[in-house]
């Protein structure tokens, strides 16, 4: 990713839906003005989700998501179809696209993603695409859709990213990483610990976005190591309003910083914004409640190498079993694979889900809280082990 580009996880996800060959990955391609898309006559061309980040006018930065066709056949077609249809949790805008000539004989698998996208209340547009090889019934077709376009010939084209802007969730913005937490001329130090697990030469994306944040509301950031903490507000001159740490370094983190600084950490900042904070510190009580042979879900919303001391696979399982006194059996996700059955598990821990769409964290904390099983952030399980929970959420009890 550029550092200039909008993080995947900022993104309004659009994402096309219909039967193969109607035309989702030419309307693709004709919205953007590129070729972006493989287009073939040969029906399954697309047999994966596709992900691809643009910026359009007049809609800004979006994530379209081309997905497979929802009559693919046997085996590894059902398996398509589901994650086509899985696709639909991290979608913010859906386009429903269908090849005209057939709208009238049969619409029962249209009707299917309908129901769904109403269900999860996703703005859904009916898209009658081909325009340019209708025959008859123009009229009586076009009560169908919400639109009716030609990918081949351009026909409405304009007209249909307008009314994607309009249909567009809502950029209002209610909610903030940091920046309701701040006043203009505030200092904010944010503890970056430099180890074998940093990418070198860079900060991580929760880091970046949260220093953005900070200075869209006219505020400082100051940035150091946690062995330079201490020093850092001995010398800084003024009170900081907020330490913010990255979790693993809590406990020096905590016991460094005066108590009458409010305290926290990027992952919990991000379980507020992204996620549901009041549920994932419910679900630290289920921690008393483990026992030897118990699985616990780690999950992550990226995929990146795994070093030797890996947070998800290493630190916090130790620190898990240390403090629980249990043998615990630890499996992990991660990207798009979150499963759908999360019964055998009784407990899930998730990252921060800085690159996740806010949609798709809200649906995987839904899915936890409709299966009944406790769900914790990497940010607020950390801050429990090492004693410092209380300390951290009292920035946003106000």
């Amino acid at each position: 990713m550029s550092l200039n580009q909008t993080p995947n996880g900022e993104r309004v996800h659009i994402a096309l839906f219909g039967r193969r060959n109607a035309g989702k990955s030419s309307l693709i391609n004709a919205i953007t003005g590129q070729d972006l898309a493989i287009v073939s006559e040969v029906k399954g061309t697309t047999t994966d989700p596709v992900y691809k980040a643009m910026e359009i006018l007049p809609l800004g930065p979006v994530m379209l998501i081309d997905t497979p066709g929802l009559d693919d056949r046997g085996t590894l077609g059902e398996e398509r179809i589901r994650k086509a249809r899985s696709v639909l949790n991290k979608t913010d805008l859906a386009l429903l696209v269908v090849d005209g000539r057939y709208a009238l004989s049969d619409f029962s698998l249209e009707n299917e993603i309908l129901e769904l996208t109403e269900k999860k209340e996703i703005p859904t547009i009916v898209v009658l695409n081909k325009q340019d090889e209708w025959q008859d019934s123009e009229k009586e077709i076009s009560a169908k859709g919400d639109i009716c376009v030609s990918a081949k010939t351009g026909y409405h084209i304009h007209e249909l990213k307008e009314l994607l802007a309009h249909k567009m969730p809502s950029e209002e913005i209610t909610h903030r990483l940091v920046g309701d937490l701040l006043s203009p001329g505030d200092f904010v130090v944010l503890v970056v610990p430099i180890d074998s697990a940093a990418p070198k030469g860079r900060l991580i994306l929760p880091q970046q976005q949260v220093i953005r944040d900070v200075l869209e509301s006219g505020a400082t950031a100051i940035v150091c190591r946690d062995t330079e903490l201490e020093d850092t507000l001995k010398h800084l001159g003024t009170k900081p309003r907020l330490v913010i740490t990255d979790s693993q370094a809590f406990a020096s983190v905590s016991q460094n910083t005066p108590d009458d600084i409010p305290l926290t950490s990027f992952s919990i900042l991000f379980s507020r914004y992204k996620g549901d904070l009041k549920t994932q510190i419910q679900g630290i009580a289920a921690l008393e409640t483990l026992e030897d042979n118990d699985r616990i879900l780690m999950a992550e919303g990226c995929t990146h190498h795994r070093q030797c001391n890996d947070i998800g696979t290493v630190k916090i399982p130790k620190w898990l079993q240390q403090h629980t006194g249990k043998k615990l059996i630890f499996e992990t996700s991660s990207g798009g694979g979150f499963p759908e059955d999360l019964s055998p598990y009784k407990l899930i821990v998730h990252c921060g889900g800085c690159t996740l769409p806010p949609k798709e964290m809200a649906s995987r904390i839904a899915e936890a809280k409709d299966q009944q099983i406790p769900i914790v952030n990497y940010g607020t399980l950390i801050a429990e082990l090492k004693g410092v929970l209380k300390r951290s959420i009292e920035p946003f009890e106000q």
